[in-house]
């Protein structure tokens, strides 16, 4: 893992970009140019904070909130921290809009620069790769719904709610990498879909104890599944036979999108290969464990996750 620029080493900071080793996939490998990495640890410090704002899971200490301008009773109110977070990104994009007009690429350093500094790492990124404010919106968008919809009643309304919380993350890498295209874009959004699902299955448990279910209640009734037999310390056969069922919608959602990696050359189809195959890796530990993700997460071994980066690579070959 790299540093992102022009962040100061704070605790919550360091704590934020620290979770980048407990993704199911390699966020900014070592083999990527450094301005990718650079530029790739700068959007996931972002989404990684906007998540942790959502979810009530930042670091102790109330640094974050003070960053913002907030204070510690304003910290506790998570839509407000997401209004104050998302009136930082705007700040962003000015100080962005405001090095191209100067024409000097560093900003004026005037009063409308972002106060966190996960944020002002940000403003080289959306600077250097024209970035536009729409993805990021989206993210913060998905965790204020968090705060108030807990429950999805059908597939769809949970690929909606994907649409915001993990596809602007797939649209931002190819943003980053220069290679956006319109079948790009749909491809990305399959394989960002997938892995959002592929989470859920693994965090049932820690999300329910924050009052959220992303299992589809149609589901669940087709399934028998009541939320007392999600809250239980072991799965049944109603619950492992529903999540085998989700588990399979994902893995054909990122078979059909791993033609991605063959679109694509060189280092940057190593990573996206990497994106996939941790996907794929992490659904063959939730079969492993008989699909019983109650006890906790389970999660691949790194020669797994190889083998499979070995696998979507040789397909990519053959497609591409």
């Amino acid at each position: 893992m790299t540093g992102t620029r022009q962040v100061r080493p704070d605790a919550s900071t360091r704590t934020t970009l620290d979770k980048a080793a407990d993704e199911n996939f390699p966020v900014a490998p070592f083999f990527l140019p450094r301005a990718w990495r650079d530029d790739l640890m700068a959007v996931y410090g972002y989404a990684r904070l906007v998540d942790d704002i959502g979810d009530g899971d930042l670091a102790p200490g109330g640094a974050d909130a003070r960053h913002l301008g907030l204070d510690a009773a304003q910290a506790d109110d998570r839509l407000v921290m997401l209004d104050a977070f998302e009136a930082d990104l705007r700040r962003v994009f000015s100080a962005a809009g405001d090095a191209h007009a100067d024409g000097s690429g560093e900003g004026d350093g005037g009063r409308d620069t972002p106060r966190h500094p996960l944020l002002s790492a940000l403003v080289p990124t959306v600077r250097r790769c024209s970035l536009t404010p729409e993805p990021f919106l989206g993210l913060i968008e998905a965790n204020r719904q968090d705060q108030l919809v807990g429950r999805y009643e059908t597939y769809d309304d949970l690929v909606a709610y994907c649409e915001l919380s993990a596809n602007p993350v797939g649209r931002l890498v190819l943003g980053i990498t220069g290679t956006t295209t319109r079948e790009r874009v749909g491809l990305s959004d399959k394989i960002c879909t997938a892995l959002q699902i592929v989470e859920h299955l693994q965090d049932i448990p820690e999300d329910l104890a924050r009052d959220r279910i992303y299992l589809p209640t149609e589901d669940m009734r087709r399934f028998q599944v009541t939320e007392a037999d999600l809250a239980a310390p072991n799965g049944g056969a109603s619950v492992r036979a529903l999540v085998a069922y989700e588990a399979e919608r994902a893995r054909r959602l990122l078979d059909e999108g791993t033609p991605l990696v063959g679109s694509v050359h060189g280092r940057l189809r190593l990573l996206l290969a990497g994106f996939v195959a941790g996907g794929r890796a992490a659904l063959d530990a939730i079969a492993a464990a008989g699909h019983d993700v109650l006890p906790g997460p389970p999660k691949p071994t790194g020669s797994r996750l190889i083998r499979e980066v070995g696998a979507v690579l040789r397909r990519a070959g053959r497609e591409g």
